[in-house]
């Protein structure tokens, strides 16, 4: 789970416009239930299995894990079906925070309501600035994602009252240390 007074860097997975969330975990994984521990680590062997041919493998074939920490996405990222599973399954595969042009509402939303994943806007198009395996640095203070590769910088738009429901583990995590629900004994 990211912070927003934290640096987040890594290598950078690359994807496009209109990412579907049957691209990012298909129907047939569905199944797996995230609470349990290792189901949680299936899910994210198969996170972005749905990504049509020519898209380099996101999470290397019998480990369950991917080497990305981040992914940068042009717009309408995770459209389709209200599918919670499509950033718990990146969460569990390693992603800390998916970089986009703009999100799908119910991806956004399941991003924030399950603290998996930082749902973090651009204001510019970055899936054409960012190759696959790239290195980026995203400095959630400052509101910026730097191509350590290419030695670019942009401008993020801050996350503002979503931030600490995130940086919570999500919207349960922020009602407990809230107080709006009870603490779990």
């Amino acid at each position: 789970m990211a912070s927003t007074s934290k640096i987040i860097k890594g290598s950078v997975y690359v994807v496009e416009d209109n990412i579907d969330t049957d691209q990012i975990i298909p129907a047939k994984f569905l199944n797996l239930v995230p609470t349990i521990p290792d189901e949680y680590a299936k899910l994210g062997s198969h996170a972005m299995a749905g990504l049509p041919e020519g898209h380099p493998a996101f999470v290397p074939e019998g480990t369950d894990k991917s080497p990305y920490a981040i992914m940068v996405a042009g717009r309408n990222f995770g459209c389709g079906s209200s599918r919670e599973h499509a950033p718990i399954c990146l969460g569990a595969a390693g992603i800390q925070a998916v970089v986009a042009e703009s999100y799908a509402r119910i991806f956004f939303r399941n991003a924030v309501a399950t603290g998996e994943v930082f749902p973090v806007e651009s204001k510019v198009r970055l899936c054409e600035a960012f190759k696959t395996g790239d290195v980026a640095e995203i400095d959630m203070a400052a509101n910026s994602i730097k191509n350590v590769t290419s030695g670019e910088s942009y401008e993020l738009i801050p996350p503002g009252a979503v931030a600490p429901v995130i940086e919570a583990g999500g919207i349960f995590g922020y009602a407990r240390e809230t107080g709006m629900i009870k603490q779990r004994d």
